[in-house]
């Protein structure tokens, strides 16, 4: 959808969260497609703040894949299983008998691919009945700007190796009779809408600085995983009943709180398809 000024009397309200990172949405119905003008303020907060947050928005899963195609093409996981009847939906689901969950660890999604998601939009309907599950974002952005101008420049000019098989293959039955996912991208990503600099790694999928030694890319992954989860580029969001989160997978990394086991939190994930990093 092409960008229009607002109308001011239909604007949404934006509320930061803080100076780096994250604003809550309120006072638009998601239900219903946006207005050009609703677009416009929606896109525009969310190139500026990078995580969005909506509340009491309870989407069927057509309305869901609705709202997020009017961002963009969707993007289909290559590797986890999607729901039965909608394979741009993934199903994020954790109870008593989950060994693991969705979202724990800092990362950024499929980075393994050759063009990783551009965003991605989770819904959850049901939201652990002690609190918990709240998930955290930090904005590479921020993360980037903190560095000092030789770690700038040393960083600029070197790429890293992102894979999955050994976080997909729990999806297979033996890795080899599964192709998984993996590419080489900069260390330091230029968005391609802003024009400003993210640092592109996270512990998740990437495995190695390209042309260093393995002691000299496992120190430099290990400084800049320290640097990355610094309170000061962070926001965190507690989860309600139909709440959306949208971030910006281009430069924002995200972490979801695994402590309410074994309590059930569930939802609903739409990806954006994204472009070859830069």
């Amino acid at each position: 959808m092409a960008a229009v000024a607002p109308n001011l009397e239909q604007t949404i309200e934006i509320n930061p969260l803080g100076p780096a990172i994250g604003a809550e949405i309120s006072n638009v119905d998601l239900t219903q497609p946006l207005t050009p003008e609703q677009f416009f303020s929606i896109h525009q907060a969310w190139m500026k703040h990078q995580v969005l947050f909506f509340r009491d928005q309870d989407l069927s899963l057509e309305q869901h894949i609705v709202f997020a195609r009017q961002f963009g093409d969707l993007h289909i996981h290559p590797n986890v299983p999607s729901h039965p009847d909608y394979p741009e939906v993934l199903v994020i689901h954790a109870d008593e008998n989950s060994k693991r969950v969705a979202g724990h660890g800092w990362h950024t999604d499929v980075s393994c691919d050759l063009s990783p998601p551009a965003g991605s939009i989770l819904r959850l309907t049901q939201t652990p009945e002690h609190g918990g599950g709240d998930t955290l974002f930090a904005s590479m952005y921020a993360a980037f700007d903190a560095l000092s101008d030789h770690w700038q420049q040393f960083l600029s000019g070197l790429t890293a190796v992102h894979e999955s098989a050994h976080v997909h293959g729990r999806h297979h039955g033996q890795a080899e009779q599964h192709t998984f996912g993996a590419a080489e991208h900069p260390v330091i990503r230029t968005h391609p809408e802003t024009g400003r600099k993210g640092i592109y790694v996270n512990s998740v999928f990437t495995t190695r600085i390209s042309g260093m030694k393995a002691n000299e890319s496992r120190s430099t992954l290990d400084f800049l995983y320290r640097h990355m989860e610094h309170v000061d580029f962070q926001c965190r969001f507690r989860w309600q009943p139909h709440s959306i989160a949208m971030w910006d997978n281009r430069c924002v990394q995200h972490h979801a709180a695994w402590d309410y086991f074994p309590e059930v939190r569930h939802g609903y994930r739409v990806t954006l398809a994204g472009d070859a990093p830069f």
